[in-house]
């Protein structure tokens, strides 16, 4: 009987010493719960829970990154350097030196125009090369002139044509004289003289 009772009551103390030790520590965690986040070595599990249990794996600081080697500019001298070319190139193509006007004639058919036609007279304005623009205008010797007129002259075209056709009505003899005035960017003068012919 008191074997029994000492039994019981190993019983009872063994069972009330796990219990305490499941309260205190609670349940294992279960073997598929992720981490809230890594703090070092330690792994902490949802909330509530303090105890710190180790990482099962290790963990490695990720490599940084090497220094960068000095002198990796030197690659891309060339580079700059070809790029600095053709930008001077371009600002000198658009912001260099103005187009020059070297030279003015002017010319047409010395025989005139047919009855009833058109005089083409041709002013001949040779250049520079530059790019820039002409301003000019036509004075006839009928009493009329144009407007001042504008011709934007490329890079690289070293002379410029521009027309004047002036047209002939009726019968008759009547002599003519086209006069081309260049206002920019220089002012120049030339003509030239010719005669209309129409036999009835």
């Amino acid at each position: 009987m008191n074997e029994s009772r000492a039994s019981h009551a190993d019983d009872e103390e063994y069972s009330a010493t796990v219990l305490g030790s499941h309260w205190f520590t609670g349940p294992p965690p279960p073997a598929d719960a992720a981490p809230d986040r890594v703090e070092g070595s330690v792994l902490r599990f949802g909330p509530g829970v303090t105890a710190a249990v180790p990482a099962p794996f290790p963990l490695v600081a990720a490599p940084l990154a090497p220094p960068a080697r000095r002198g990796g500019w030197r690659r891309y001298t060339l580079a700059v350097v070809v790029l600095a070319l053709v930008l001077g190139y371009l600002g000198q193509q658009r912001f260099g030196p103005s187009v020059e006007v070297r030279d003015v004639k002017v010319s047409t058919d010395p025989q005139g125009p047919d009855c009833d036609a058109a005089a083409d007279v041709v002013a001949f304005v040779s250049t520079n090369g530059r790019p820039g623009t002409l301003v000019y205008r036509w004075v006839r010797s009928d009493g009329t002139r144009s407007q001042e007129l504008t011709e934007r002259v490329p890079s690289g075209r070293d002379q410029a044509a521009l027309h004047l056709l002036w047209t002939f009505q009726g019968t008759g003899s009547h002599p003519a004289k086209a006069e081309f005035q260049l206002i920019e960017p220089v002012r120049r003068t030339a003509s030239v003289e010719f005669t209309y012919r129409c036999r009835p």
